[in-house]
């Protein structure tokens, strides 16, 4: 049977449509929101149905419940959604096949992402990602893996719920610590990750990259430029690192995702020169020696 074709701008309304109802599961509220009509909300659900070939909504007592289909569906309609509007916005590019993300406030703040690959682990001076790497793999992603016990103090450690992604564990020479302090990593255990400025497309775009690590449990490595204000208070600080994302799991055999932040301004970024980058004060820097890590002196 020939698939029906659909305009681009039909195309990412029908999409909207889905989406919007799927999250208010009402069909007022979905029209409200989306500032449409009921016949027209409708028509997009049906027209996605048959190009699909599914069926995506149920109504049971006049409210309208996900199928399978649906639930299965969902996570990455909202996906083209996010990239559909980063990318107008100029907020998403593709830099030699990886990600790039960027966003910038009226107030000065900006947040720049970009995805490298697995081989510029090897290529730069400092062992700390490269020791970290090597013992994730040795350790079978186990948090509790003895191979992983000399670089865990570096590590921030994340569960993801049905709330978002939770913070359970950061480690006592992570950059968080150095940077935030150690009762504010204390007190942030059992917290969400902030969402960023940028709305809700963006935050979604950022998580995407956690996402990826946790449903493919494997590595990703990140340079990211921005501003954070230290300790959490007070005026905004520029601030560039390396990130480390590993798959991982809990001693029960749930899914975990270890984070390695190494300050550096060995960094590479589209469309930004070398000379915007800070180099860490050695207050923030991480001094990682092998050796005496291991002997533990």
């Amino acid at each position: 049977m020939p698939v029906k074709e659909v305009t681009n701008p039909l195309f990412f309304e029908m999409i909207r449509s889905f989406s919007t109802l799927a999250k208010r599961l009402n069909l007022s509220h979905a029209v409200e929101e989306l500032g449409s009509t009921r016949q027209t909300v409708r028509r997009h659900i049906d027209n996605l149905e048959e190009i699909k070939g599914v069926v995506l909504f149920r109504v049971v007592d006049r409210r309208y419940e996900l199928t399978e289909a649906g639930t299965h569906a969902l996570p990455e309609a909202n996906e083209i959604l996010a990239r559909g509007h980063a990318w107008l916005r100029g907020q998403s590019l593709d830099v030699n096949g990886l990600q790039y993300l960027k966003h910038e406030e009226p107030n000065g703040w900006f947040f720049h992402q970009q995805q490298h690959s697995l081989q510029s682990i090897w290529a730069q001076k400092s062992p700390l990602m490269r020791e970290t790497f090597r013992s994730w793999a040795l350790g079978g992603g186990n948090i509790e893996a003895e191979e992983m016990s000399h670089v865990r103090p570096f590590l921030i450690v994340y569960r993801h719920t049905a709330a978002g992604w939770i913070c359970v564990e950061f480690g006592e020479k992570s950059f968080y610590v150095n940077w935030f302090g150690r009762e504010k990593a204390r007190s942030s255990v059992g917290k969400k990750i902030d969402q960023m400025p940028g709305g809700e497309d963006f935050a979604r775009m950022l998580n995407q990259s956690f996402h990826e690590v946790q449903t493919t449990q494997n590595a990703r490595v990140d340079h990211v430029y921005t501003m954070v204000s230290r300790g959490g208070v007070g005026e905004l600080q520029t601030v560039n690192y390396r990130r480390l994302m590993l798959g991982g799991r809990f001693p029960d055999g749930s899914s975990a995702l270890f984070s390695l932040v190494e300050p550096t301004d060995e960094i590479e970024i589209f469309g930004l020169d070398s000379s915007q980058f800070i180099a860490p004060s050695e207050e923030i820097s991480i001094n990682f020696d092998l050796k005496i890590v291991k002997n533990g002196i």
